[in-house]
């Protein structure tokens, strides 16, 4: 395979037009390029597929490195022009022609390249693949250029291969609650702010089933990521991204009286001894309500009972909220989430975890430049470490926040699911909160 430098040459790829505001990076990383290992040297992949699939080569199972395949799926690059004008039910593919024959290129996740703003990847499972796939291809080029390349003929009877060991072995389900760490590449930054910033969206990560360390991020491929931003967050274009990004990095998405409720129990600390669990409902609920009508009465307005009926059933919710957050604080007790005595300062980490997401979603879908990108990763990372000491103390205050969100006290899947993505990122080797410090050496002080 070419390198980098010549590879745009070899593959007639010339770029394309860019109409954001804001001209992205240009770089030449259109394919994965990464050089087989010295002999006798042992090979370090980015992820453990693309391990696997180097020894299946290794062993020269060509079988099982396809059925490998049919579980992971793979990403294939294309032209963003020609995505952006393709209908709901065109695929547009790459190829080029080498030796006298067409390839399509495909790639497993591990090796996806940093993004590029003219070239995009697309994920497809083996049973798409197989319907997609020009009719005049010939070569299927898996991981080209890498030292997992396999080189498969696509003919009708390869197709019908692909078909059924999709229908075997693909599970659209079966890629969440696992946490996936990048090894090695371009992409994964040292330890620092970065690294930091990029660790805040581990819950998302761990139920996404993405690899949580990694800026070059395509997600579940370019068009699906604008489908997500725009399904989930009612973001269609690069102004909606830069409005959500910067109101979640600014805590401004969740409720602001979610954290003024908990910031009333603060002020009863010091007669309570420091701690929080102790507090009673009672004066935690006079408090929020004494609070709150003295902020009413400073802004010059009628704070007494029965005097403004909307502030009167504000008063009433955030009343009930106290209860609702002691009983959701029991149960993280309960359920390991919290110390025998803990109890939860600030919901910030449902915004910050939210937002070091968002930058990535952003990258995904174009939305947002690399610099951008990466901006907002520090700045996430920098909010989690003025509102908290720890990644439990952060992982705490992200739960309750989702499910003051979602879960009305149903301790259904909104909480079970994020409860699954607790325990395993405070216990799996590979975790983000057990190999990056919450404060400490490049982190502290930013």
């Amino acid at each position: 395979m070419d390198t980098a430098d010549g590879g745009a040459a070899q593959h007639g790829f010339d770029g394309g037009a860019d109409t954001d505001e804001m001209r992205d990076v240009e770089h030449d990383e259109y394919f994965p390029q990464i050089p087989d290992p010295e002999e006798g040297t042992r090979w370090l992949a980015p992820t453990d597929v693309e391990q696997h699939l180097y020894r299946l080569i290794q062993r020269e199972n060509s079988y099982a490195y396809l059925r490998t395949l049919a579980i992971e799926g793979v990403y294939y690059p294309v032209r963003r022009e020609e995505v952006d004008a393709a209908g709901e039910d065109e695929f547009p593919m790459f190829s080029h022609e080498r030796g006298g024959r067409v390839w399509v290129l495909v790639y497993t996740e591990g090796f996806l390249p940093r993004p590029h703003p003219d070239l995009v990847y697309e994920y497809a499972n083996l049973a798409k693949l197989a319907r997609i796939v020009p009719a005049h291809a010939e070569v299927l080029a898996v991981n080209a250029g890498t030292p997992c390349q396999e080189l498969l003929a696509v003919d009708e009877e390869e197709r019908d291969v692909w078909y059924d060991l999709s229908g075997d072995h693909a599970d659209p389900d079966g890629f969440g609650s696992r946490v996936v760490t990048r090894r090695t590449g371009k992409g994964v930054p040292e330890t620092g702010p970065l690294l930091h910033g990029l660790a805040c969206g581990a819950h998302l990560c761990y139920g996404n089933g993405d690899p949580w360390n990694t800026l070059h991020w395509h997600g579940i491929g370019y068009r699906k990521e604008i489908e997500r931003l725009s399904e989930w967050w009612g973001v269609d274009s690069r102004a909606d991204w830069k409005d959500i990004q910067e109101r979640l990095l600014t805590r401004r998405v969740s409720p602001w009286y979610w954290d003024f409720v908990l910031g009333a129990r603060d002020a009863l600390l010091p007669t309570h001894g420091g701690n929080g669990a102790a507090v009673g409902e009672a004066p935690w609920r006079d408090t929020v309500e004494a609070t709150l009508r003295e902020r009413v009465r400073r802004a010059g307005h009628d704070h007494h009972p029965g005097a403004d009926a909307d502030l009167d059933g504000l008063v009433v919710e955030l009343r009930g909220l106290v209860g609702k957050i002691q009983r959701y604080e029991a149960r993280f007790r309960t359920d390991g989430l919290l110390a025998p005595d803990g109890i939860v300062r600030t919901v910030a980490a449902w915004d910050v975890g939210r937002a070091s997401k968002m930058a990535r979603w952003g990258r995904g879908a174009r939305y947002a430049t690399e610099a951008e990108m990466y901006e907002a990763v520090e700045r996430a990372g920098a909010g989690a470490r003025a509102a908290y000491g720890s990644w439990e103390e952060f992982s705490a205050g992200y739960v309750l926040g989702r499910c003051l969100h979602f879960d009305e006290e149903e301790f259904g899947t909104w909480y079970t699911s994020v409860l699954a993505a607790h325990r395993a990122l405070v216990t799996e080797l590979d975790s983000p909160w057990l190999t990056v410090p919450f404060l400490g050496g490049a982190v502290r002080g930013r």
